[in-house]
Order: structure tokens, then C-alpha cells, then sequence
């Protein structure tokens, strides 16, 4: 775990020195290849989470549906007061928590609970025109397919347990940096 720490360190500063960006206190690396989700509070390991990323092959590409990588920061929170399994539709609660639904509506992989609104911080990599993070609406927040979480399933965004999401959600504030990296 040492080397593994380190190595998230290493790519986490040198993403910063060369955008002249200081790192947060508080930040996260995401590997897309072994769905889990690093938070750190400077260089101490805080928590490991497992996560389910896109179930397409990674892209910045607007409309690629595939996770972004590269240097982010949480752009905003959304639902510190909604309960557990809220549904959000457009960033907003829309009063229902995904169990309260007919089985047949609840094959929809809603966005539940919290929302971690990223943006990138690379331009012409996942900022900008065409790649842009924060215009795909890419999320870190709960999901109602908790038993797949450890699987690729989502259209970009990062999925987490409810508990996980709220979790995190509490630890993380507005401008903490988040490294989503393949390995």
C-alpha cells in the first residue's frame, strides 16, 4: 500500500506543478482500473471506497459517456439535507427515494442522495470546448444499483454507495482537487 500511496502522491503533484495548482488538504484519487476511490487528507491515507465507474472505455469526449481522467476539483455540492436514497433529476430532489418505486422504474441507474459536481482542470484535455468535465455533468454520487458497485456500470460519472457518498460527501468540500487516473 506504501508504493501505492506514494504513486497517487507523485501524480497528484506533478499534475499540479505543471498546471500551478496547490493540491487540497483533503483529496481524492480515483483508479478507473481497480473501481476504488483513495481519500487522503495530505499524505495520510483516510479511506479506500470501492466504486463503479462507465461501462464505456474512459474519454473526456463530450457525449462519450466515458469516465474523464485527469486533474479535477469538486466544482460544487449538491443535497446535504436530502435523505438517503433521494432521487435527484437536473441536480434538484425530486421527493423520491429510489425504493419507493415500482421494481420495474428502479432498472434506471438514478443519481441518489449526494452530488459531487466535478469540473476539470486541464485545459484541452477535460476542460473546454468538446471535453469539458463540468458541461457532461460528471458526478461522483450515490447510486440504487449499490449491489454492482465494484463494476463498470455508470454513463461517465462515479458511483458510490449512499452511506459511502454521504460519507465522503461530509469529508470533501468545494475545491478539493480529485485525480481520476486509469491505473
Amino acid at each position: 500500500m506504501v508504493i501505492k500511496k506514494e504513486r497517487h502522491r507523485n501524480l497528484l503533484s506533478t499534475k499540479c506543478n505543471d498546471l500551478n495548482k496547490v493540491p487540497s488538504e483533503h483529496w481524492l484519487f480515483v483508479s478507473i482500473q481497480e473501481q476504488r476511490l483513495y481519500h487522503y487528507s495530505g499524505t495520510t491515507l483516510v479511506k479506500v471506497y470501492a466504486i463503479s465507474t462507465s461501462e464505456r472505455p474512459t474519454s473526456c469526449v463530450e457525449n462519450s459517456l466515458g469516465t474523464p481522467t485527469g486533474l479535477h476539483r469538486i466544482a460544487k455540492k449538491i443535497g446535504a439535507d436530502a435523505p438517503p436514497g433521494m432521487i435527484f433529476k437536473g441536480r434538484m430532489p425530486t421527493g423520491e427515494r429510489f425504493w419507493e418505486l415500482p421494481p420495474e422504474a428502479r432498472s434506471t441507474n438514478f443519481v441518489t442522495t449526494r452530488i459531487l459536481w466535478l469540473e476539470g482542470l486541464e485545459p484541452g484535455h477535460n476542460c473546454g470546448e468538446g471535453v469539458d468535465t463540468f458541461k457532461r455533468y460528471i458526478y461522483i454520487h450515490g447510486t440504487n444499483h449499490e449491489a454492482r458497485i465494484g463494476t463498470r456500470q455508470s454513463h461517465g460519472c462515479i458511483l458510490l454507495t449512499n452511506d459511502d457518498v454521504v460519507e465522503l460527501y461530509n469529508a470533501m468540500g468545494e475545491e478539493n482537487v480529485v485525480f481520476i487516473a486509469e491505473k
